[in-house]
């Protein structure tokens, strides 16, 4: 069941539609191409060698073996580099430029990279990877933010004292003296742990150089951008001479948005040693031993509040393990501090936030971003509070929420909410306090019910790195028979953005979903674009294609105000023709349209750009949600069973229902595989479980009935009204299922994921 409350709902032709995604029908039919499907006359097999210790020094590499054997084209080494260090996309900020593309001096975590081979096929160049020597010195070794941060422990980068890869404080208020005029005050401990992204499609790189000496990379990447910034900053190339394109994307939640990886690189330096094409696809146990991972964090929160369940102050204190290298760490760190000061109001806070080196592989973005561990501290110790107070868990997250206009204690300006609707519609949906009030329970099995809660950023308001780009651009192109071509430098990687592109320009122009071509993240072709991370898409592409399409509309209607001895401001656009209001048997064809045009331009294309740049050098507005989850508990296993999920979000409004609720569908199979079985293990930095028969990914007769709601609250600074969803749905699943399993048990989870034997051993306390 789908419903939509609103505080403000506008009619539309296009937007607000349940339509199918522009791209659905070459998916399905298996047309749609992705980087492994794409080959070049002459291509090699690349692969890449890996550490298998977990700290040690490089003493030498012998590649000679290998390279006698048959096949076999060409093999590189860190020797073969520049030996520039890189850091995710922060490439402003050389302080955090920690990695290196392969190894030079040192390898800091088992699946390290250290050497890659080319050669004629997949056989041949396991066998050199196996023929290649290396000879290490083993270090010392930490695996523990605990033992990294001791006195004398070994340094895993020795610029970076106390293993100490960034630290961040905030401060607003006075926290120490505000606790002492509250009611209540609690100090939790909250434990997560460390995930992986678990997309479809591994890391893919196929790389070709010219004859004129410049590089093509196709790559499965969020951040095409930024893998061509850092590809010229590892090669000593001009960025212009290197074009990366993106073809389909089989997923990412940030686990492709770094900017470069090992892949894309190792690929094209192995094609310009090698003199042929190059492609690189990551196996899934490559996947699992060295990709980026999310951050475990052990988040310390001290709230207090008065007796009416008010929340009147925090201080928090997080330690991230951050593994080997710094990648997004840097941001994570930051974000834990500055996320949890949503979706509740209070004036005092402190964080302090310290990301540690291990040898253990790198962190760095996972959906959400440092949001989902700290919300699930957040929202658990909110049921504690209330609990505590003697108050619905509920009433006090409607009595705490941020409202319109307000500004969160990390400096989120709230431009739109619609959090009270959200958590009042999932009450109602739900049955909330009858079902809080009524417990279910037998011999066997219990019920019970949980609250989550989300608010998320729209997109990061400021650059990663030195430009003078915009944060997105558009560009349209209008041919004689009427269609556009529409350049995006916006990376759609499953989430749907060349359609969301397309109904906005479509919905401006009159135009209809086939009449309009999306050509994306071509860094040759299509403008630059800040890539696909932070929830920043919608807002910030959507408002640059709407941009364009309204400069294009104005270039059209001036034309055809003329042919018609009409005002501009009289014309509309709808159903491929432009017409008078009120008169639509007075209008041209938007193709007529479009030859009028060119006829009195000497024939020059109608072109349009649109640009957008956020408003606030945060983000520019904050999407809001609230979940509620019921779950089955089996007394006697401890399993958990979430039977249904409830999601009430409010994205503004929504340019296509059908799109969100497959983005909140999607975060609600994520967040209770972090709540209840995903958890990748090591031991002596050895990843334990790198497959999906170790790590249990939620399948789909695992899914729980989901109803949702949308909460319409017309942003003023989205295209159409339009805010985030694809990360901000994540936040409230994990803090509800904890919540649900409590008020089915009074078993409490502070550490995630909830495992049966966790339960068990709950269930056993109580009752001793």
């Amino acid at each position: 069941m789908r419903e939509g409350i609103g505080l403000s709902v506008k009619e539309h032709s296009l937007i607000g539609k349940r339509l199918p995604r522009v791209d659905a029908k070459d998916k399905v039919r298996g047309r749609a191409l992705y980087t492994d499907d794409i080959s070049i006359t002459g291509m090699l097999c690349g692969m890449i060698l890996r550490s298998t210790v977990p700290h040690a020094r490089i003493a030498r590499i012998d590649t000679s073996r290998a390279m006698k054997l048959r096949g076999v084209k060409t093999i590189v080494t860190g020797e073969d580099t520049l030996k520039v260090k890189y850091c995710g996309v922060v490439s402003k900020s050389p302080k955090y430029m920690d990695e290196y593309a392969l190894a030079v001096d040192k390898v800091r975590f088992i699946g390290d990279e250290v050497a890659a081979v080319a050669a004629i096929d997949p056989d041949v160049a396991i066998e050199a990877l196996d023929l290649i020597d290396v000879v290490y010195q083993e270090l010392p070794a930490v695996f523990t933010p605990e033992d990294a941060m001791k006195p004398g422990a070994p340094l895993i980068h020795d610029h970076m004292p106390g293993n100490i890869s960034r630290e961040f404080h905030l401060k607003k208020g006075d926290p120490e003296t505000a606790f002492r005029s509250c009611d209540l005050v609690r100090e939790d401990t909250f434990v997560t742990q460390s995930a992986i992204h678990a997309f479809m499609e591994p890391r893919t790189a196929l790389a070709n150089w010219d004859l004129t000496d410049r590089l093509t990379v196709y790559t499965s990447t969020q951040t095409p951008y930024y893998v061509q910034q850092h590809l010229a900053l590892t090669l000593g190339m001009e960025a212009d001479r290197i074009r990366v394109i993106k073809p389909f994307v089989g997923g990412g939640f940030g686990g492709k948005s770094d900017g470069l990886s090992a892949v894309e690189f190792c690929a094209a330096l192995l094609a310009k040693k090698a003199g042929r094409p190059v492609k690189i696809v990551s196996s899934r146990d490559e996947e699992f031993h060295a990709a980026r991972r999310k951050h475990p964090i052990a988040i310390t929160m001290k709230t207090g509040v008065k007796r009416d369940g008010t929340i009147i102050a925090r201080q928090c204190k997080a330690i991230l393990d951050g593994g080997a290298y710094n990648s997004l760490g840097p941001t994570t760190t930051v974000l834990v501090g500055t996320f949890q000061t949503l979706p509740f109001r209070f004036n005092h806070f402190q964080y302090d936030g310290y990301r540690i080196y291990t040898n253990k592989p790198p962190c760095g973005a996972m959906r959400g971003h440092g949001s989902p561990q700290v919300k699930f501290a957040q929202d658990v110790q909110l049921d504690m509070m209330a609990e505590d107070l003697g108050l619905d868990t509920l009433e006090m997250a409607i009595k705490n929420g941020l409202t319109t206009g307000e500004e969160s204690a990390a400096g989120f300006k709230i431009v739109s909410s619609g959090f009270r609707e959200c958590l009042e519609k999932v009450s109602t949906m739900t049955g909330w306090k009858e079902k809080r009030r009524t417990k279910k329970r037998d011999a066997k099995k219990a019920y019970g019910i949980g609250l989550g809660c989300g608010g998320f950023s729209s997109g990061a308001g400021f650059y990663f790195n030195a430009t003078t780009s915009a944060h997105s651009a558009v560009v349209i192109k209008a041919g004689e028979s009427g269609g556009l071509s529409v350049l995006t430098g916006a990376s759609d990687i499953g989430q749907g953005s060349d359609s969301v592109i397309t109904q906005i320009v479509a919905e401006v122009l009159g135009l209809h979903i086939e009449d309009v071509r999306v050509t994306s993240a071509d860094t040759q072709i299509t403008p630059p674009d800040m890539g696909t991370y932070s929830s920043r898409v919608t807002v910030a592409a959507g408002n640059a294609a709407l941009n364009a399409a309204n400069a294009a509309k104005k270039e059209i209607f001036q034309i055809v105000a003329e042919a018609l001895e009409a005002d501009p401001e009289d014309l509309t656009a709808a159903d491929r023709r432009i017409f008078v209001k009120g008169s639509p048997e007075i209008c041209i064809p938007f193709a007529d349209a479009v030859k009028l045009y060119q006829k009195k331009n000497g024939g020059a294309p109608l072109v349009a750009k649109g640009t957008y740049n956020s408003p606030d050098p945060i983000s520019p507005t904050y999407s809001f949600g609230a979940y509620v989850c019921e779950v089955e508990v089996d007394l006697r296993t401890g399993e958990v069973k979430v039977l249904k999920v409830t999601a009430a979000h409010d994205c503004g409004q929504p340019i296509n229902p059908m799109s969100v609720e497959g983005q909140i569908e999607g975060c609600i199979s994520m967040g209770m595989g972090y709540a209840v079985s995903e958890d990748l293990r090591f031991d002596g930095g050895q990843t334990l479980n790198p497959s999906f028969m170790g790590y249990a990914v939620p399948t789909a007769n695992q899914m729980p009935q989901v109803e949702i709601a949308h909460v319409f609250s017309d942003d003023p600074r989205g295209p159409f009204g339009a805010k985030e969803t694809g990360e901000g749905s994540l936040d409230p699943v994990a803090p509800a299922i904890v919540n649900a399993l409590y008020d089915a048990t009074g078993v409490r989870i502070t550490d995630l994921p909830i495992t049966p034997e966790k339960v068990l051993r709950g269930l056993k306390g109580k009752e001793g």
